[in-house]
């Protein structure tokens, strides 16, 4: 995913996950045998309410080379998208958008996403049971305007990890008050048919294993 002379730019919106890789891809850019460089980029979406200091301070107490994007994105998306909607998708769009020419600006290789393994088993369900389509999210993608490369370190990595990661580490967690204040979302549903199956799972295999044995 990184090669000698990457300029990786992280995606950190404050979440346990972009915490997480960031922290991560630091630590591998002191021990790896190649040469890269790793620059944080927060867009800040103008959400009110939205604590503006939390992550640049964070970002600054570290000695993180970042940057922080301003663009009013929830107010578009509050305007196009009808009552009783869900925002994500617009909101993804914009995002990746304004992300994506950023990186242009200031010369990154890669563009590196927190997408953990459940958000990829979510994204395929919702693409098969919504969508009809078997796709998902691969670990290393070509953007669509064919000018970045988006890769997933964390794409193998359980949340469960993630979470008790984000614990430990004691990172500044900022809530996301846009997408996440909504009901009823679909991948939230999702979400809850995996972790249902995954207890399923472990509630049964060991009893199926006894019955083997006997």
């Amino acid at each position: 995913m990184i090669e000698e002379g990457d300029v990786v730019m992280v995606c950190v919106s404050g979440g346990k996950d972009s915490y997480t890789l960031l922290d991560i891809l630091l630590f591998l850019k002191r021990i790896a045998p190649i040469n890269f460089e790793v620059v944080a980029v927060n867009l800040d979406q103008k959400q009110p309410g939205y604590p503006e200091d939390i992550l640049p301070n964070y970002l600054q107490e570290q000695g993180i080379p970042h940057y922080i994007l301003e663009k009013d994105t929830y107010s578009v998306v509050k305007s196009v998208v009808p009552e009783g909607k869900t925002y994500c998708s617009a909101c993804s769009r914009l995002r990746r958008g304004s992300l994506y020419g950023f990186a242009k600006q200031i010369g990154a290789t890669k563009i590196a996403l927190g997408h953990h393994r459940d958000d990829i088993l979510a994204t395929f369900f919702l693409n098969l049971f919504h969508g009809g389509s078997l796709k998902a999210m691969p670990p290393k993608l070509l953007s669509d305007d064919k000018q970045n490369v988006l890769i997933r370190p964390l794409a193998y990595v359980e949340e469960k990890d993630i979470i008790k990661y984000a614990r430990y580490k004691e990172f500044p967690i900022i809530p996301c008050n846009l997408c996440g204040s909504q009901e009823n979302l679909q991948r939230a549903m999702i979400n809850d048919m995996l972790r249902d199956g995954m207890m399923l799972i472990h509630n049964v295999w060991p009893l199926s294993l006894k019955r083997c044995r006997m």
